[in-house]
């Protein structure tokens, strides 16, 4: 690499969420007080840690973490990391949560989506990391990455990938069916209008419901249905954005325009290295996974900016992850400076872009190697450039729910059924925002609407 984070240089020149169904949101927690044993610190104090050692336990599904933790432990001969995959995502939260609550049993650093930090926050479950200078890292990252580690002036993780979203197309299909690269959602409607009239059995994409989807794509559109301040909350699931989205994604529901094949399943899958499904909307994350899951398409796929409403290049986040300290460790100066080797050193990001991730920092999105990378995949197009310029053009001020989890987790009840029926998905976000507001007026939260 060209350049390495900052903070990454000074620590080398020292050296050498309460889930649905467990518990409810303690309330107290919302002024993020640190009451755990890293409640003082310094940076200094990360020198010293890893000069005297210790044992350290990691949680992550990260496919790159165990190479990430030898190399760490190559580095700093005094440390031992042990690697735990406890399951992706919620399985991982549900686990992380009842070892919060416990008060043992929690790793000492675990990787954390952004849309499920807060609640983790307001369960004083994570460290705030300002104590040993984190704050000074936030020119390394995105601003839409750091934008999810800062919850009330805390830092309480390090950004470890960013999932700008963009648009993966199979050219293939494209130039069989004489369809252009749509810039506009009008030109994706019309695109998948042309291609189903055309082959009934092809797709312009699928979607049976999801809302790690839908969030994004609204996101994009302008809406901003969520705001927290303390303990009041506003969801407004019917603000402009939000409509705008509904009614144009509409637009291909209704019509039946849209696979009706989940995400991440067998039949998605073999819908790919069909081309059934001509396109995805995904995150800046999915090319890799894409080369290495289908085949079957190489030489067929590109990549081209996101759609948008007015042809610009506005885009949002699909996804992504953080790692945190959980407050429950015992030895908080040498948790937070792994966390700080692991998502802010040249070493260990090398090792987790050579699996194929998408950075959070900046100047790795700006190395000329990463750039020019041309895949024969994607037949020698040089994708990096289109994901780091969406990286770019995040727009600001999304902000997630207090308990995101939870609302995801009842969205295939609400809007859902939308999709279930092909009916107004307006519908289903007024059924989604009725149960939200009943679950945190439930949990103690002022609820406005």
């Amino acid at each position: 690499m060209s350049q390495q984070p900052r903070r990454s240089r000074r620590l080398r020149a020292l050296t050498g969420i309460a889930l649905a169904g467990l518990v409810a949101l303690p309330l107290s927690a919302c002024g993020q007080g640190q009451d755990g044993p890293g409640a003082e610190g310094s940076a200094a104090e990360l020198e010293a840690a890893l000069e005297k050692g210790g044992e350290l336990t990691y949680w992550t599904w990260t496919p790159t973490g165990e190479a990430q933790a030898e190399a760490f432990m190559a580095q700093y001969p005094n440390v031992k990391v042990t690697v735990v995959n406890a399951g992706t995502a919620t399985d991982e939260y549900t686990a992380l949560q009842n070892a919060i609550t416990a008060g043992s049993g929690a790793p000492d650093v675990a990787q954390i989506e952004y849309y499920a930090l807060q609640q983790f926050v307001l369960s004083e479950g994570l460290l705030d990391l300002t104590q040993f200078g984190f704050a000074d890292l936030e020119d390394d990252y995105t601003a839409s990455t750091w934008s999810a580690v800062n919850i009330g002036g805390g830092i309480y993780g390090l950004p470890q990938d960013s999932g700008p979203m963009v648009l993966l197309y199979n050219q293939q299909i494209f130039d069989e069916f004489g369809i252009e690269v749509p810039t506009t959602w009008d030109d994706y409607i019309a695109a998948a209008e042309t291609l189903h009239t055309a082959d009934p059995s092809k797709y312009i994409t699928n979607d049976a419901g999801d809302p790690g989807f839908a969030q994004p794509l609204i996101w994009q559109a302008g809406g901003r249905p969520y705001k927290t301040d303390g303990t009041s909350v506003t969801i407004d699931l019917q603000d402009e954005g939000s409509r705008l989205w509904a009614d144009t994604w509409n637009r291909l529901l209704e019509p039946g325009l849209l696979a009706p094949i989940a995400t991440w399943t067998d039949d998605w899958w073999r819908a790919l290295s069909s081309g059934t499904v001509a396109t995805l909307i995904t995150g800046a994350w999915m090319p890799g996974i894409l080369e290495g899951s289908v085949p079957e398409g190489a030489g067929q796929w590109r990549v081209a900016p996101l759609p948008s409403y007015d042809g610009s290049a506005t885009t949002a986040e699909n996804g992504g992850s953080a790692q945190s300290v959980i407050n429950q460790t015992k030895n908080p100066a040498l948790a937070a400076a792994f966390l700080e080797w692991l998502n802010n050193s040249d070493e260990s990001i090398s090792v987790f872009l050579e699996g194929g991730g998408f950075p959070a920092t900046v100047a790795h999105l700006n190395d000329e190697e990463f750039l020019n990378a041309a895949p024969e995949y994607f037949g020698g197009q040089e994708i990096n450039k289109v994901l780091v310029a969406a990286s770019e053009n995040v727009s600001e001020g999304w902000e997630y729910l207090p308990f995101q989890v939870y609302a995801n987790s009842v969205f295939p009840d609400t809007v859902g059924q939308s999709y279930a029926n092909r009916s107004d998905l307006n519908a289903g976000l007024k059924a989604w925002q009725d149960n939200l507001v009943d679950y945190g007026t439930s949990q103690g939260f002022d609820i406005n609407k």
